[in-house]
């Protein structure tokens, strides 16, 4: 029996996956190989030429170079009993040509792993060999030995064996079985536990705070999941340029033998100013200024206050948030705002606060609790004898929120793919000139399909369902009823126009909603994209919306990328134009519609 050692390296894996820029001609023709999967392979690794040889000699150079690297493509596919022949062709110039017989592929048998120094418990020995996941008889690939040597680095890494390292492994070929014999050597090294945080870096934020949002206790065996959930939950919080956590080096353990984590934190600036504007041609402009203090509390809150001046709102306020409180995953907002609206179907005047509290369930699932009161005068019409009357109403609304959260696109201002979904409930208590009780209810749902080549092109849809309980129209406060119509609903409307409406041709509202909206995105280069869309939508007087209560727009847009997401510019139509409506409506934004 002949047998041949060697060692694997990591280059014979790279050579194989590397891509080499389009070019004229490979270096060299290949002949020999049948096997497709194999010949792409050893086709994606040959050097490319802009031109011919210029000599005999370069073409046996680019041959040889050739032959080299099909040989790095062999032995990392599994072929060990290969023979590879450099050579020229005939005829002028000449060409650099490489015969190769591949041989059979040798197969994977015996994966084993042996222990350097001192070895791991019983568990955590066999927990490796099981992460191997080579099967016997499969093709003997260097990429495959590679991966599954990481495989079992990572699980003991991860039952607590934090400085686990692999020495260089070792891999038989044997040529009378054609068999691949791979053995890792590994080195546990000591089973760590953890100690608390070291925040090593002097900034805003207060050591006590960040230690509160370790995953693990003091003595706990090191799983690396804890230190990246802890560097994930200091990320969210916004407030921060960068984040490191790491364990500490081993020349830190402690006398008691555990090991602590260092947190370093760069703050970013403490105050900045942010400047927004919109513009449709039915809501007018609209511009917003917020002025943001950063970790003012020395535990990664932000307080915002906003101000926004607009055709249809003014509006004064703040914001107060408070990420992690109590708890990890959770946030408290609390806010505060006077304002003022006026639009078609009402005018009110007032002031509000409120407090939300957000729990992240998953990576991309939310919960939502809240409570607000407002203090509020409203002025409406409402029908009375065929006609329409004015009446002022002071009111004091208390409102609950339940609302459950689900995003899995993959950008917020741009979705390319995936999927979001939200449901949210409002019970609603109004005592003053009148009142009431009653349940508003919300459910949306938006999708977003990636097609074509290099995914360039987008089909997104959007749902919305809304109804109230408890409350019939002429009841609700023309404030609270349910409106459709403008750049956020229904394109090519005006602003509340969609919905019955009184003899004066005002907006009444309704007490039930549906909306839905249809686009098709197309990136044309880099920054430059476009859209056509459909948007439909119906308010009703009772539970459900009638057939006649639907009405539809359509239009075309323009999108450029700003790199954070893109400026919205569209122009739509109505498709069931009634008394006042304009012919046209044109919506200017940042991000995409939904």
């Amino acid at each position: 029996m002949v047998r041949r050692r060697i060692t694997l390296g990591i280059t014979a894996a790279a050579l194989m996956v590397a891509g080499v820029a389009w070019a004229d001609e490979p270096s060299a023709t290949i002949s020999g190989v049948e096997d497709k999967a194999l010949r792409d392979a050893i086709m994606r690794v040959l050097a490319q030429s802009s031109g011919p040889p210029q000599s005999r000699a370069e073409a046996r150079r680019r041959a040889r170079d050739a032959g080299e690297d099909v040989v790095a493509v062999l032995r990392a596919e599994g072929y060990y009993a290969y023979a590879v022949e450099p050579d020229i062709s005939e005829g002028d110039p000449p060409r650099g040509v490489v015969k190769v017989t591949p041989g059979p592929v040798f197969v994977l048998a015996d994966p084993t792993v042996a222990w350097r120094g001192p070895s791991p418990d019983e568990g955590v020995a066999q927990r490796a060999v099981a992460a191997i996941h080579l099967v016997p008889g499969d093709p003997g690939r260097a990429a495959d030995i590679l991966g599954a040597e990481g495989r079992v680095i990572a699980q003991v890494q991860q039952l607590g064996y934090a400085d686990v390292a692999a020495e260089p492994r070792e891999v038989i070929v044997d040529h009378a079985d054609h068999t691949v014999h791979p053995t890792f050597n590994i080195n546990a090294g000591d089973l760590t536990k953890l100690d608390g945080i070291e925040l090593v870096t002097k900034g805003r934020s207060n050591p006590d705070w960040v230690s509160h949002l370790a995953t693990w206790t003091s003595g706990d065996v090191y799983d690396p999941e804890d230190i990246a959930e802890l560097e994930r939950r200091l990320r969210d919080t916004g407030v921060y340029d960068s984040v490191s956590v790491s364990l500490s080096p081993r020349d830190k353990i402690r006398p008691d033998g555990l090991r602590p984590v260092i947190v370093t934190l760069a703050d970013r600036p403490a105050r900045t100013i942010e400047l927004g504007a919109g513009y449709s041609t039915s809501e007018g402009p609209g511009v917003d200024a917020r002025w943001i203090h950063y970790n003012r509390l020395r535990r990664a809150d932000t307080t915002t206050y906003t101000a926004r001046l607009a055709k249809l709102e003014k509006r004064l306020g703040g914001e107060l948030s408070l990420p992690h409180w109590r708890r990890p995953q959770q946030t408290l907002k609390m806010n505060g705002a006077v304002f003022r609206e006026t639009t078609d179907a009402y005018d009110e005047t007032g002031a509000t606060i409120s407090a939300d509290l957000t729990r992240r369930r998953q990576t991309t699932s939310y919960r939502t609790y809240g409570v607000a009161l407002d203090l509020s005068q409203s002025k409406q019409l409402k029908a009375s004898n065929g006609g329409s009357t004015s009446e002022t109403l002071n009111l004091a609304t208390f409102t609950t929120l339940a609302a459950f959260a689900w995003d899995e696109s993959d950008n917020i201002l741009d979705p390319k793919r995936g999927w979001r979904f939200e449901a949210r409930a409002e019970p609603t208590g109004i005592v003053g000139d009148t009142v009431l009780g009653y349940l508003k209810t919300q459910v949306q749902g938006s999708a977003y399909l990636p097609f074509g080549e290099g995914a360039k092109t987008v089909l997104a849809g959007r749902l919305k369902v809304g109804a109230m309980f408890g409350g019939l129209l002429q009841e609700v406060p023309a404030a609270r009823r349910f409106f459709s119509g403008g750049g956020g609903s229904v394109r090519g409307y005006a602003y509340q126009a969609i919905g019955p409406r009184l003899a004066d041709n005002t907006p009444q509202g309704g007490v039930s909603l549906v909306e839905t909206s249809f686009e098709l995105r197309h990136r044309f280069t880099e920054r430059w994209g476009g859209v056509v869309f459909i948007d439909a939508g119906a308010v009703g007087t009772e539970r459900k919306p009638k057939g006649e209560d639907f009405r539809a727009g359509a239009g075309f847009g323009v999108r450029y990328d700003l790199g954070f997401g893109p400026i919205r510019a569209d122009i739509a139509v109505p498709l069931g134009k009634r008394s006042g409506d304009p012919a046209f409506q044109l919506y200017l934004s940042i991000g995409q519609s939904f």
